[in-house]
């Protein structure tokens, strides 16, 4: 049985009710489900078979947990691997947005991702708007918003931008978005089964530094929005101070806030409000309750009414026509060019774990010299310099795997589906 800090156990078991937190803690003994979430862009042809992730377009649960690192589609992000409690927001979105309750899937809308890293939620938020919508994914911790450009970079979609600036620099510069995805760092109370360092990070302490920065984000988040524009508050975490207690601070503190509600369905077992007295719509994820491991959400909206797609989208365009010039005050990470202008070459597994280790190839003689794509299954991994009897290997340094011990043979993760 793992090992809780007893001041979480007592304030946690306090929270749940006893029936709760039995079954929360019945679930440290149990597999944590693995999941992920399919590329609409990069479709593999490869049959789909098992059980969906009831909440999320074009996501599934996996048998077992493979080594993604032995994956070239994988790499060539054909899929990503994500906790299916945190694709809840393709429910939000599809009710929201492709509902047409306050935009369409054709509102070409502006939308920010605040702390985005590693990129889980800001590729499945890109992928579910329209393609002429815009995305800017920020992270203010450089290594991490490095790892974020990568993620990006390999789902493939136009207008996806990325950044690393503090959530203060977005105010400062005076930006307007349609919709702001808040998913702010906390104290990880719902990543306890998966990562063990979450255990021993965690005190009271913690907890109390995280509420108070999360209402700062909050706050810089707000001041972004449009008229009418939509704000989803998210965590990774049980405690109320930084779940129903920031919702409850946002709805004292903007007068033009209202919390939206999002149908669910009961054998989803999402949990709402375990603050006392407080009944807004708001819902939890709880392992060994719900199918994933811990996340919370509410999704807020800037102003009442409703307001059609077309007086949304003037909005929007009124609002960054305000202010000009503010894209050019918060930078963007340089764009690393996984495609170039030239032939596709197809690789064997093996040659394109090579590839990946970011070693030279041995391409076929009939390959053009100069910048060539190499590709596996049809999917381009990255571009190469064939020089004739070798290939230059341009795949990003920083990005190559450095596992050395390799399958002989492909095993398809997407056929455990």
């Amino acid at each position: 049985m793992t090992n809780l800090p007893v001041a979480f156990t007592e304030y946690t078991h306090q929270l749940m009710g006893d029936e709760r937190f039995k079954r929360y803690l019945h679930s440290f003994d149990e597999d944590t489900p693995v999941s992920i979430r399919l590329n609409p862009k990069k479709q593999t042809g490869l049959p789909v078979e098992g059980e969906p992730v009831p909440w999320c377009r074009n996501a599934y649960y996996l048998k077992s947990r493979p080594n993604f690192t032995f994956d070239p589609l994988f790499h060539a992000g054909c899929y990503y691997v994500q906790e299916a409690s945190s694709m809840f927001l393709d429910e939000i979105i599809r009710q929201l947005i492709g509902g047409s309750k306050f935009f369409t899937l054709h509102s070409s809308l502006f939308t920010l991702d605040l702390c985005a890293a590693p990129g889980g939620k800001s590729t499945l938020l890109r992928a579910a708007l329209s393609e002429d919508s815009v995305l800017y994914s920020n992270e203010p911790i450089r290594n991490r918003a490095n790892i974020l450009l990568e993620n990006a970079t390999k789902w493939g979609y136009r207008n996806h931008y990325v950044t690393n600036v503090y959530p203060k620099e977005y105010r400062k510069a005076r930006a307007k978005f349609d919709l702001i995805l808040c998913d702010v760092p906390c104290s990880g109370e719902g990543m306890f089964r998966k990562d063990e360092a979450t255990i021993r990070e965690w005190s009271p302490q913690q907890v109390e530094k995280c509420w108070q920065l999360q209402r700062d984000i909050v706050t810089d988040a707000w001041a972004c929005l449009n008229d009418g524009g939509l704000l989803i508050y998210s965590t990774c975490t049980f405690n109320t101070k930084e779940n129903e207690e920031n919702i409850r601070w946002i709805l004292e503190t903007f007068e033009d806030a209202n919390i939206l509600e999002i149908n669910t369905k009961p054998e989803w077992n999402i949990t709402g409000s375990l603050l006392k007295g407080f009944h807004e719509p708001v819902y939890r994820f709880i392992p060994g309750i719900s199918r994933g491991e811990g996340l919370f959400v509410c999704v807020l909206r800037k102003g009442s009414g409703l307001s059609v797609p077309e007086e949304q989208a003037k909005n929007s365009q009124a609002g960054n026509k305000k202010f000009p010039g503010w894209e050019q005050k918060i930078p963007k990470l340089g764009t690393i060019a996984l495609h170039v202008d030239g032939p596709q070459v197809e690789l064997t597994y093996q040659q394109a774990m090579a590839y990946l280790r970011h070693e030279a190839l041995v391409l076929p003689e009939d390959t053009p010299r100069g910048l060539v794509n190499v590709a596996f299954q049809g999917f381009p991994l990255g571009p190469a310099k064939n020089i004739g009897n070798r290939a230059n290997n341009l795949y990003p340094k920083e990005w190559k795997i450095k596992t050395t011990h390799i399958p002989n043979e492909y095993e398809p993760i997407l056929k455990q589906i």
